[in-house]
Parts: structure tokens; C-alpha cells; sequence
């Protein structure tokens, strides 16, 4: 199958790729950075997925992976708007068979920076729109929507032993996921699933069931 995924330089996009590339699929990676996979069934495009008028000419794509995000840098931009226009140019089409677009744990409880919340709600409610109209194809389209994982993106809190400390105490398990850990949830989710469509997908360790109920003893 022909796979597009966006932003493929680090982190999960990069994991994704190369969960598709060991399957033997053909992986397009579209980033604003160089290229960090080497491998022949590999193509990779540098240009930034806001910018509309140069992003490349790719036909009959089959599976749409959009990876790509920022976190508190212009994430209307990122997050939801670029989505959309790399979507309705990409992943609207009668080759399509699935498409995924990754959220975050963040659209469902609002826990984070003003704006990365916000695009990131605004992607749940634009996959319901996209599974709609992808239907007719035969098509699935849902939201992967993780809580903490190890990425390079996170390093900030992950390096702070106090701050990754109280980060521990509100997740159930005890961890963060691992990027490969999510790669094999959206490989699940594009190929294997056939029938789930239109759903968010929150994979967060528990941390959205922990309440922290206090009261005296």
C-alpha cells in the first residue's frame, strides 16, 4: 500500500514509518526537517504541512497518517488547519482506505496550553466529519489520542526528576508509552480495523480515570 504520514524526522511519525516499512509497505514522509529513514521503500518530502501552495504532488494515497504537530507554536496552524487542507487534498479520494489522525489526551480533559488543547478538540470533531464523507469509499477514519510518550518533544518534563516524579503519581501505570507503542496502535487502526470509524482512541497509561479523591481519615 501507498502510506503518507506527516512528520516523519523524530518521534512518533518517525516510530510509524518505520512500523509501515517493515511490513513492506511504500512510506511518503512529509516534514519540515531533513530525513531520518533510510530505506528504499521510503520517499521523503522537506516542506511544512501549513504551507499549502508547495506541498507535493502525491496520487492515489491509501493510507493518511497525519503525524505532524507542535505544541505550543502556532498549533491552530499545525494541528488542526494544516490537517484539514493535507486531508481534503490527500485522503478524500476513492483510493483512500484509512486515515489517522494523531490526537492527544489533552482534547479530552483541556490539561495543557490554551491553544494545543483547542486544535487538538477541533481534530475530534473533524474526524467525524472526514469518517462521514470517507464512507462511501469504504474508508475508516479515527483519532489515535495518547497521553505521555517518550519523545524528544517531552524532554523537558522527562529530564526533571521532581516534575516526572508528580507526572508518575497521575498515571495508573506508572509509565509513559514508548513511541513504537503507538506505531502499533496506528498500524491496528489503518490495517487491521475495517469497521471502527469515527472514534477517538484515548491510549493514556489511565491517567483520565485518575481522580485523586481526598478526604479525612
Amino acid at each position: 500500500m501507498k502510506i503518507l504520514i506527516t512528520g516523519t524526522s523524530q518521534g512518533i511519525g518517525k516510530a510509524i514509518a518505520e512500523r509501515f516499512l517493515k511490513e513492506g509497505h511504500n512510506v511518503i514522509g512529509i516534514d519540515r526537517q531533513e530525513a531520518t529513514i533510510e530505506d528504499k521503500n521510503y520517499v521523503h518530502h522537506r516542506c511544512d504541512v501549513c504551507d499549502k501552495e508547495h506541498l507535493p504532488q502525491i496520487d492515489a494515497v491509501n493510507i493518511l497518517i497525519n503525524n505532524a504537530g507542535t505544541q505550543n507554536e502556532q498549533d491552530i496552524d499545525t494541528n488542526l488547519k494544516a490537517v484539514i487542507h493535507i486531508t481534503e487534498k490527500y485522503g478524500v479520494q476513492k483510493d483512500i482506505v484509512s486515515i489517522l489522525n494523531i490526537g492527544s489526551a489533552s482534547a479530552h480533559t483541556g490539561a495543557e496550553f490554551p491553544e494545543y488543547c483547542a486544535s487538538k478538540a477541533g481534530l475530534l470533531a473533524y474526524t467525524k466529519n472526514v469518517a462521514v464523507r470517507v464512507a462511501k469509499f469504504g474508508a475508516t477514519c479515527n483519532s489515535l489520542d495518547p497521553g505521555g510518550v517518550i519523545t524528544p518533544l517531552n524532554a523537558p518534563v522527562i529530564n526533571d526528576p521532581e516534575l516526572w516524579a508528580e507526572i508518575m503519581d497521575e498515571t495508573p501505570l506508572r509509565r509513559w508509552a514508548t513511541a513504537e507503542e503507538m506505531a502499533d496502535w496506528a498500524y491496528f487502526l489503518t490495517m487491521t480495523n475495517r469497521f471502527c470509524t469515527g472514534q477517538s482512541i484515548l491510549v493514556d497509561g489511565g491517567e483520565a480515570i485518575n481522580y485523586n479523591f481526598v478526604w479525612k481519615d
